[in-house]
């Protein structure tokens, strides 16, 4: 338990600072961006054809131009680039970035730092010390610095967030701090043999120093896949469009040559995952339309689904998805043996689904840790419905209804057997009553039910995996509850893109935004070292298309099209293109004034939905003519008109260009205003002021001390009303035990009992930090029925001052998060979380900085006791 000197400086050092006297300065080769809005296009055109120092792996971004749209929201450097005709078998490109922000420590060794975000960059090295840049967005990228005098010895590091990365065993350099290698004038960190890792901050550590020398570039350079945004959305919430390309680009910066990535730092799991890609295709078909390359990919992880036996499911849900996109028959053809083996097989594990990971949430098993949980087979079974009737509709639609029959029946079969217990859907949470949803398992009258109790509470519908949450927002629109959607939305990947990322997350809470600063270290977590660029949350870029803007296939293909904008009463307008093997289909409708327009490319018919915020449609004009006014009226283009409700729908539109004008009846409603995130239970606050020093504070009812009598030797006098207090100490997340002094007069040790006199020992139950299981450990306390206490916690930092944790509490049996996420830190003198608590909970203690997390005991006492400040 050796404390790691590199971390050793908190947040409140230097390496956390989120922005130095330079920040905002723009980048170099891009012309978008955060932190760079006043770099233009131009400045990434000379990235490309300027000389380069030194030799790359891949040739410099070429073949195209800047000739798309600048995109303010997109944090993309390419957003605008396009190449002529990019294909699948394309070869990688790079381009280079030039450092947003700058920082020192100490200041004091570096002259004329500010240079560094400039052309001329001509840093003064007088001393040892750390040079910090930001690069204002992640990428998949490796750092360079010129000198051309250099002297003495330096490292180099990389990280997704602002301090130095390290990741678990496995990679070639799980930490990633490396004396770079030397090229000429040039030094370039090479942490793997592909080069690459997610950068968004690199630093460069003058470790010895004997002379004064120059550093005259620093600079990220960018591995690229050719790739055109060819979709677009926009709407009235700035942060929606922004979640929309944000989710393309993190979709782009996966693609490697030949597949589809999965996360950009090296930790040893960086190849294509079958299941990870259904977000990831789902988001590349409506924001690049580049189909082959997706059926590239399909081809790539048709027979692997890494014992996996939900990815199973996935790729078929994947490959349905691209031909429904496509209308490409052939392909769908030549994998029916293909998928009616993997639906064969599932349906042998329906009755009993055994699964080794469905996501990281803990309802979800939290990963590999105990994935074979109630809600885990319900999700399996769901998925299997909704892969059986896609299958069963695609054999119809090609004539091969000879297939498509047994698969239909069997979710039918399936569904009866649900629907003989009038709550089935009781006892399922949010994620497998999601999956019912799309299954078409849900019957009209039980549509609130289904609702009541999981959709409806904002903090419970949201998932740990971003992965997860696309099936729930799916889900939600299914169920006509799309304001609902958009502020999970906005709360989960609005709230990354708050945090300050560019891409997304492995895994997120909302609450670490409010307990950490922007880009600190995020809690790691059952995934491992949790990774900041995880393509497999792009599936909200297909939901913003499909389900805000609106534009689904009707038949395969796109050969008809359902264009039905769901601005709600959230949104005042929503705009955007999807791109089809016909052409672009475009809409944009602006609620509040009744006008839009809409596209249909030529080979393909469109049905138009005019969306209702609670108003009734009365009048629909295209161009200056009367579609409707209660009745049809034929208008050129336009072959019928009904009511749908209060909104109106257009059928049968022929391929062209629409103005629409509409006229509704009555005020708007007011805007959808949603509620607070309320949690279950009452954190009661910090204590730094009792340290060990628990008699007649804490521990009223009960404690367990861990370890306190020996490794493996906890003392512990429970309470009546606790049943147990269960460490896990085996499998994916198994802690283990540490004495670190058996006798000490040090307060911040716990006393042995009430009297806080006496000899003391300091020990713990810790993390196996750096192993991926090893970023957490679960506490579970069970108690009776209908209990309430205080629950207090004890943590101290003995042999470092390193550390970082996080903690998280959880419903034993539901497993639903009930109190918010609080993070400890500077803990060397000891610190306490208390609970208010009314149930039996589950604890997860998680790393966050430092060796690894620890917990040296846990009290009971009355709940409300008042909290020492």
């Amino acid at each position: 338990m050796e404390n790691d000197e590199r971390h050793g400086l908190t947040r409140r050092g230097f390496l956390g600072a989120t922005a130095g006297a330079t920040a905002g300065t723009a980048l170099l080769a891009v012309g978008t961006g955060p932190a760079a809005a006043a770099a233009g296009p131009a400045d990434t055109v000379r990235a490309a054809t300027d000389a380069w120092p030194i030799a790359e792996p891949y040739p410099p971004v070429h073949g195209g131009g800047f000739t798309g749209p600048r995109v303010k929201e997109s944090p993309d450097p390419l957003v605008a680039y396009r190449w002529p005709d990019p294909k699948a078998d394309d070869g990688l490109q790079v381009y280079r970035l030039r450092p947003a922000a700058v920082v020192a420590d100490p200041p004091e060794s570096f002259g004329n730092l500010s240079s560094v975000t400039t052309a001329r960059c001509d840093v003064a090295v007088r001393g040892t010390g750390s040079i910090r840049v930001d690069f204002g967005v992640e990428s998949p990228a490796w750092l360079e610095f010129d000198s051309p005098d250099f002297s003495g010895t330096v490292e180099l590091s990389i990280s997704e967030y602002n301090v130095p990365g390290k990741v678990n065993p496995g990679p070639p350099h799980p930490d990633k701090t490396l004396a770079p290698q030397r090229y000429g004038d040039t030094f370039r960190l090479e942490l793997n043999p592909d080069l690459y890792e997610g950068v968004r901050f690199g630093w460069i550590h003058v470790r010895t120093f004997d002379q004064p020398w120059h550093i005259t570039a620093v600079r990220a350079v960018c591995q690229a896949k050719p790739t055109n945004y060819n979709g677009r959305f926009a709407c009235s919430d700035p942060q929606l469009t922004r979640i929309w390309y944000a989710g393309a680009y993190g979709v782009r910066v996966g693609f490697q040559h030949d597949y589809m990535g999965a996360i950009l730092m090296d930790r040893g799991d960086r190849y294509g995952w079958s299941g990870d890609c259904n977000p990831i295709q789902a988001a590349a078909l409506v924001a690049f339309g580049d189909t082959d390359f997706v059926k590239a990919n399909l081809a790539r992880t048709a027979d692997d689904n890494q014992g996996i036996e939900s990815y199973s499911l996935y790729w078929v849900l994947s490959l349905l998805e691209y031909h429904r996109h496509t209308g490409d028959a052939d392909t769908l053809r030549s994998y029916i043996d293909n998928v009616r083996g993997k639906l064969d097989h599932a349906e042998t594990l329906y009755a009993a689904p055994q699964s080794t990971f469905f996501g990281w949430d803990e309802r979800l098993g939290a990963g590999f840790e105990a994935p074979n949980r109630p809600e885990t087979a319900a999700v399996y079974r769901g998925m299997y419905r909704q892969a059986c009737r896609e299958f069963a509709d695609a054999m119809d639609g090609i004539g091969r209804s000879d297939v498509a029959g047994p698969y239909r029946a069997a979710a039918d079969r399936h569904d009866a057997e649900l629907h003989a217990d009038p709550d089935w859907f009781g006892p399922l949470g949010v994620h497998a009553r999601a999956h019912a949803v799309n299954a078409r398992s849900i019957r009209p009258r039980e549509r609130q039910g289904v609702v009541a109790g999981e959709f409806d509470d904002r903090l419970n519908r949201l998932s740990f995996s971003t992965f997860n949450q696309y099936p729930i927002l799916q889900a939600m629109t299914a169920l006509g509850r799309t304001d609902d959607a958009i502020v999970t939305a906005r709360d989960n990947w609005g709230g990354q893109l708050d945090y300050g990322g560019t891409t997304f997350f492995e895994v997120y809470r909302p609450d670490w935004n409010k307990i950490l600063g922007p880009n600190d270290p995020v809690p790691n977590s059952q995934s491992g070292w949790t990774s900041l660029s995880h393509p497999w949350g792009g599936g909200v870029t297909a939901w913003l298309s499909h389900d805000v803007l609106g534009i689904t296939p009707r038949s395969p293909g796109y050969d008809t099209v359902d264009v039905f904008p769901r601005p709600g009463r959230t949104l005042s307008w929503v705009s955007g293109s999807v791109p089809t093997p016909h052409g672009d289909v475009s809409v944009s409708y602006d609620i509040r004034t009744g006008s839009g327009t809409l596209r249909i490319p030529p080979g393909s018919r469109g049905r138009l939905g005019i969306p209702s915020d609670g108003r009734k449609v009365r009048v629909v004009r295209v161009g200056r003519k009367v579609v409707w006014d209660g009745r049809y009226r034929p208008v050129p283009g336009i072959g019928a008109a009904s009511a749908d409700g209060d909104s109106v729908v257009l059928d049968d539109i022929a391929p062209g260009t629409y103005t629409l004008s509409v006229v509704q009846q009555g005020r708007r409603p007011a805007a959808h205003r949603p509620g607070p995130m309320r949690y279950p239970m009452r954190f009661a606050g910090q204590d730094r002021k009792t340290a060990g020093d628990w008699g007649g504070v804490y521990g009223r009812d009960g404690q367990v001390l861990f370890n306190y009598d020996g490794m493996g030797h906890d003392r512990s006098d429970l309470p009546d009303y606790v049943e147990s207090v269960s460490v896990w100490r085996t499998g994916w997340s198994g802690a283990r035990d540490a004495v670190w002094v058996a006798g000490t007069d040090e307060r911040r040790a716990l006393a042995a009992d009430r009297s806080n006199g006496g000899a003391r020992a300091a020990a713990c139950v810790y993390t196996t930090t750096p192993n991926p299981g090893g970023m957490t450990m679960p506490v579970d306390i069970a108690v009776r029925p209908n209990t309430s206490f205080q629950m207090a916690l004890y943590f101290v930092d003995w042999d470092s001052t390193a550390r970082r944790l996080a903690v998280e509490v959880f419903d034993l049996a539901t497993r639903k998060l009930v109190a918010p996420e609080q993070l400890v830190d500077d803990f060397h003198g000891g610190a306490w979380l208390v609970y208010d608590c009314d149930r039996s909970v589950r604890v997860r203690v998680a790393h966050v900085l430092g060796d690894n997390a620890v917990l040296s005991g846990v009290f009971f006492g009355p709940a409300g006791s008042a909290v020492p400040r």
